[in-house]
């Protein structure tokens, strides 16, 4: 299952996800169509991911991933299909309103919640490495895009691409997730119970905390090119600067294990926002050289690997793995709603801020407030030893050899 799930996440992401800002260009010259057009639909599908993750989050509690991953890969097949087929910008738009869906039912959050139940106790090396799998998304695919592209159309490249994602994650998805669902454990003892949890303060400020983050996040994977290029470095200079950040950010994940043993909940969340909040101040505030610089990227990214993997185990550090998908999906909701608008809203703002430096120091006062947000939650607690614990993924595949 394992194995299966890494493939899934390479390719998942790296074609429905990737694949859009290396054709993007090609697409617009094409058909004519505005950037701004195309990159908005793109961003609708992120909202359309965050809305339909509420209702898929309860189905994967009750059901397990088979299903669920299993029909968005043929969603997410039949959309980027109708991507290579669009005749004009409306079928265009609608099948990235239908690429939403598609993330919303085959990325992390479904992967993470099969992760989190058959894994039981080694759920953090197990969603590492799916995390890891999932960060070579874009070194695979984003040059496999490009290759095409050099070779063929933007819509002959969708069309390769949409067969390359039928021939893996159909299979994969609706053959290696077929392990038996464990049961649910009882939620740890609190006033209210699980299914009151998305209605108490600490669940709504630490929602509020990771979208505030997650927004200074990715504004800043989009503004650090431009950043970089006022300060006087090359194109090529400065997407290598952003590419060792995406190497920084699979060296961060490897480490969070490390930090979970170390820290607790509330402590780890804060001290991730508030690193967050520095590296984004220093690249707002350091002209130079371009090495220090580099270094800061990767220094950033290594913060976003951890953020990944803090996001992943959020509920269970708290709320235990009880209803582990919904709480999941109605907790990064408003983060994924933040993500999608960082790359128009850190573009509207460079003009009247005067320029990308003072965009930095913005988005580091965004993260420095959801660090400071957290503080006001109690310590995490985690499900009791005693409590009943879902089957690993091994005793799980054992259960199945028996029946």
């Amino acid at each position: 299952m394992l194995p299966a799930l890494c493939a899934t996440q390479i390719t998942s992401w790296g074609i429905v996800y990737y694949a859009f800002p290396v054709l993007n260009p090609a697409i617009t010259a094409d058909t004519g169509w505005s950037p701004t057009a195309t990159t908005a639909a793109f961003s609708a599908a992120l909202l359309v991911s965050a809305l339909a993750g509420i209702p898929l989050g309860r189905v994967l509690d009750r059901r397990g991933p088979r299903a669920v991953m299993t029909a968005g890969s043929a969603l997410g097949v039949t959309a980027v299909a109708a991507l290579a087929a669009a005749p004009h910008q409306a079928v265009f738009t609608a099948a990235w309103l239908l690429a939403g869906i598609a993330m919303a039912a085959t990325f992390y959050q479904p992967a993470f919640a099969a992760v989190t139940r058959w894994w039981g106790e080694d759920r953090v090396r197990a969603l590492t490495i799916v995390t890891l799998a999932g960060g070579l998304a874009s070194t695979v695919f984003a040059p496999l895009t490009a290759a095409l592209a050099s070779h063929f159309s933007w819509r002959v490249t969708y069309a390769v691409l949409a067969a390359v994602l039928a021939l893996v994650t159909l299979p994969a998805h609706a053959l290696a997730l077929r392990a038996p669902w464990p049961p649910a454990p009882p939620p740890p003892p609190r006033p209210g119970g699980g299914r009151s949890v998305a209605r108490t303060r600490p669940f709504v400020t630490l929602a509020a905390a990771l979208m505030l983050n997650s927004f200074a996040m990715y504004a800043v994977v989009i503004a650090l090119v431009p950043l970089l290029t006022e300060r006087g470095a090359g194109p090529a200079a400065a997407a290598w600067a952003l590419g060792l950040g995406g190497a920084g950010q699979t060296l961060g994940r490897t480490l969070y294990a490390t930090l979970a043993r170390r820290t607790g909940a509330t402590a780890r969340t804060f001290l991730l926002m508030a690193a967050g909040g520095a590296t984004t101040a220093a690249l707002a505030l350091v002209p130079g050289p371009y090495a220090l610089l580099a270094a800061l990227s990767v220094a950033a990214g290594t913060v976003r690997g951890n953020v990944t993997l803090l996001q992943a185990t959020a509920v269970t550090d708290r709320w235990g793995t009880t209803h582990y998908a919904r709480l999941t999906a109605l907790l990064t909701a408003p983060a994924i709603t933040a993500s999608a608008v960082a790359p128009v809203a850190v573009t509207a703002l460079a003009t009247p801020l005067g320029g990308y430096p003072r965009v930095f120091l913005l988005l580091a006062a965004c993260s420095a407030t959801a660090a400071l947000l957290t503080l006001t939650l109690p310590r995490g607690t985690r499900e009791p030893r005693t409590a009943a614990r879902p089957a690993t993924a091994r005793h799980a595949c054992v259960a199945r050899r028996d029946e």
